[in-house]
């Protein structure tokens, strides 16, 4: 059986970070009861601050900017953390130097899944991204930075350094994220399952499998 998974997120988003974790763990647990369950995820990219410079901009001065103030963006950044202990998964909001813009991260998923790479190299690509920011405070903006990430997943590095160079598929990652919006989803990570359900923010991993499980009955043939 075929489990398609439409993953709507921005790398610069943490919920999001910690939303892939517990899908990780879900379909972990899932495939120990159905090991012929094949699993295809589709990154769809969706841009928190479309605004934000090409260049990206100090991450401390947005957060404070956002949340009004440094006790307040830290109380925020406090929140992601607790939430995600549970779950293993630890944040370095301290090496965090720039917020990049996501667009050439976005593009660089996008030419991953449109060369039909296998799912294994795009989960890999995903981790890669998610991990340089928020764990490695490196700037997933910086085409070198991305052309090494790819790289390390298996990438030809001078291939992705020249695509980014360039401004293939700009357009079809700006219109995708225009759709995403179109659809009424305003908020990340959001899950798509089997384009029959849907599953909005980070939940738990115990509601992701129950949701999927949900999801694969609807999809049987009656």
């Amino acid at each position: 059986m075929i489990l398609d998974i439409d993953l709507v997120s921005d790398f610069v988003c943490p919920w999001c970070f910690l939303g892939k974790t517990r899908l990780d763990h879900a379909l972990a647990e899932l495939r120990a009861s159905r090991p012929d369950l094949e699993v295809r995820v589709n990154w769809l990219p969706f841009f928190l601050a479309p605004d934000t410079p090409a260049a990206g901009e100090p991450y401390r001065a947005f957060l404070e900017a956002k949340f009004g103030g440094p006790i307040q963006a830290e109380a925020a950044l406090d929140r992601v953390r607790e939430a995600a202990a549970a779950d293993g998964l630890d944040y370095a909001f301290e090496r965090i130097q720039t917020r990049p813009n996501t667009l050439d991260a976005h593009r660089l998923m996008y030419r991953a899944q449109a060369a039909g790479r296998k799912p294994a190299h795009i989960q890999a690509l995903a981790q890669a991204l998610f991990a340089a920011h928020f764990q490695e405070g490196r700037d997933i903006g910086d085409a070198d930075t991305l052309a090494d990430l790819a790289a390390a997943c298996g990438d030809r590095r001078d291939a992705v350094a020249a695509y980014l160079a360039g401004k293939a598929d700009v357009d079809k990652v700006r219109r995708m994220a225009e759709g995403v919006r179109r659809q009424g989803i305003d908020g990340v990570p959001f899950f798509i399952l089997n384009r029959k359900l849907a599953v909005s923010g980070a939940q738990s991993t115990a509601i992701l499998g129950a949701t999927i499980l949900q999801s694969l009955e609807t999809a049987k043939p009656s």
